[in-house]
C-alpha cells in the first residue's frame, strides 16, 4: 500500500507538473502545502488501513491460518487413523478402524493398548468419534468392550460400555495448545508477552511490534519525498525526471532504513525511542521541504526560468 500509494502520487503531481497545471495552480495563491492536501489525505486514508491490516487482520489471518495448518497436521482424523490399516501412531499402541463415515464418524473400531503395564488390554466398539478437548485428543467409543489379561493369574477381564473415552495420553502431535509466531499475535501480545521466557524472543517480538507502529507512517513520509521532490525548487521546461530518480531514490533509503532499524531493536532495545525520535524528525524535515520550498531561486520569481 505504502508504495502503491508513492507511486500513485508521483504519477499524479509529474503530469501535473508536465503540463504546467501546477503553474496555473500556484497562480491562483495555492501554496505548495495547499497543492499538497489531496495526496495528504490520501496518505491518511492508506495509513489507517496500514495500521487496520498491522494491528488486527493481518494477526488475525496468520493465527488462523496457523491454526488450520496446525489441525490438519495433528488430525488423527487425516493422517493417522486411516480406514482399513492398523494404525500404529506410537509403539504400543494399535488403532484400526474398519470405515470412517463422511460426517468424521468412526465404525468398526479396535484399539490395542499395551504402553504402560504388563496388562494389555483391547477395546472394540461399533462406532465412535475422535474429538478435541482442552486436554487433548479423545476417543470417544460408543457400544462396544474392553478386554484386559490379568498379569497374575491369566484371566480375562471383560468390560462392556455404552459410552467410552479413550485417552491417547502424552503422544507427540495431539497436544491442541501450541506456541503463537510473532505474525499472529496482537500488538500487547508483543509487547509484553506472558509466555516467552528467552531475553532475544522478547526482542523479536518488541521487534515485531514496533514494526507494525511504524512502517504505516511510512506511508505518510513517502508521499512528502515524493512531493517535495516534485515541488523543490524551480520548474523548468526542459523536464524534470530527475526529480523522480530522486524521489525513488529516497523512498529505497527510507524502506531499506526501515529494515535496519527492525534488526537494531533486537539487538539494542534501548535504541527504540530514538528510532520514533529519527521519524518523526524525518516527518518534519519533509514537510518544511514541501511547505517551505528551501531549494526554490527567489531571484527567478518572476518565472523566466519555467
Amino acid at each position: 500500500l505504502p508504495i502503491a500509494l508513492f507511486a500513485s502520487v508521483l504519477y499524479v503531481y509529474h503530469q501535473l507538473v508536465v503540463d504546467r497545471e501546477i503553474i496555473v495552480l500556484k497562480a491562483t495563491g495555492l501554496s505548495n502545502a495547499g497543492l499538497a492536501v489531496p495526496a495528504l489525505g490520501v496518505s491518511g486514508v492508506v495509513m489507517l488501513l496500514c495500521y487496520a491490516v498491522n494491528l488486527y487482520f493481518m494477526p488475525l489471518g496468520f493465527h488462523e491460518f496457523k491454526n488450520i495448518q496446525s489441525q490438519v497436521r495433528n488430525s488423527f482424523a487425516s493422517l493417522l487413523l486411516r480406514e482399513g490399516v492398523f494404525n500404529t501412531p506410537v509403539d504400543g499402541l494399535t488403532i484400526y478402524v474398519r470405515e470412517r463415515g463422511n460426517d468424521g464418524e468412526l465404525r468398526g473400531i479396535l484399539v490395542h493398548e499395551a504402553r504402560t503395564s504388563n496388562e494389555p488390554s483391547t477395546l472394540m466398539a461399533e462406532s465412535g468419534k475422535l474429538v478435541q478437548t482442552d486436554d487433548g485428543a479423545r476417543l470417544v467409543l460408543l457400544n462396544g468392550n474392553r478386554q484386559e489379561i490379568q498379569a497374575g493369574n491369566g484371566e480375562l477381564s471383560l468390560l462392556y460400555f455404552d459410552r467410552y473415552a479413550f485417552d491417547f495420553g502424552d503422544v507427540t502431535g495431539l497436544d491442541a495448545t501450541r506456541f503463537k509466531e510473532a505474525k499472529e499475535r496482537l500488538l500487547p501480545d508483543l509487547l509484553w508477552p506472558h509466555d516467552v521466557v528467552e531475553e532475544r524472543h522478547r526482542r523479536e517480538f518488541a521487534a515485531e511490534g514496533h514494526r507494525r507502529l511504524i512502517t504505516p507512517v511510512v506511508s505518510l513520509l513517502f508521499v512528502l519525498v515524493g512531493l517535495g521532490a516534485l515541488f523543490s525548487g524551480d520548474f523548468n521546461r526542459r523536464g524534470s525526471n530527475w526529480r523522480l530518480l530522486f524521489a525513488v531514490a529516497a523512498a529505497v533509503s527510507i524502506q531499506a532504513l526501515t529494515f535496519g532499524l527492525m534488526d537494531l531493536i533486537v539487538g539494542a532495545p534501548h535504541l527504540i525511542p530514538l528510532i520514533y525520535l529519527l521519524f518523526a524528525l524525518l516527518l518534519g524535515i519533509a514537510w518544511y521541504v514541501v511547505a517551505s520550498d528551501p531549494f526554490r531561486r527567489t531571484s527567478q520569481s518572476n518565472g523566466s526560468g519555467l
